[in-house]
């Protein structure tokens, strides 16, 4: 039985399979799903085809092709669209880049003369004021202001300035 069952269901598919992929195709608008959703619904209907063979196969795998591709559409995902085109730019977020710029940066710090050193460590690394900066190095406040300036070109011209996009 099981011999003329598998004669039956290939007759059946290649005497309706383009017309049932036709249908296929009209639903997904795609080719590739398509040829998976008829395969998938054939896969599923084979066991039953003792059961459907003597009714109207077509119209219970039209059926399931409708069903099946409907419960494809519900599960998927239609957050991401593919796109033609490649962006124009890198991606904005880089976390490698962050670290190897602090190590520049640390570096470019440690390059300093100690004053400079730890005007700019006390000034912009623990947010002091100018006052409590002076007060802890027990300078006027307008050493340091120079040292500041100096050693703020100083690292300028050693530690690139990030590159800015126009979405920060």
């Amino acid at each position: 039985m099981g011999g003329r069952r598998t004669d039956d269901f290939e007759a059946f598919v290649d005497a309706r399979g383009p017309r049932l992929l036709r249908v296929a195709w009209l639903l997904t608008g795609d080719a590739h799903l398509a040829e998976d959703l008829l395969q998938t619904v054939l896969a599923r209907v084979w066991p039953k085809w003792h059961k459907i063979a003597d009714g109207e196969p077509e119209a219970y795998i039209r059926k399931a092709l409708v069903h099946t591709h409907a419960s494809w559409w519900r599960r998927r995902w239609r957050g991401e669209v593919p796109h033609g085109e490649l962006p124009d730019r890198a991606a904005l977020f880089d976390a490698y880049e962050g670290v190897e710029q602090e190590e520049a940066l640390a570096a470019a710090v440690r390059a300093l003369p100690v004053r400079q050193r730890s005007v700019v460590v006390l000034r912009y690394f623990e947010d002091l004021s100018v006052e409590e900066t002076a007060k802890v190095l027990g300078c006027a406040p307008g050493t340091v202001k120079s040292q500041a300036s100096k050693a703020l070109r100083a690292l300028r011209a050693v530690v690139p300035e990030p590159v800015r996009t126009s979405d920060e």
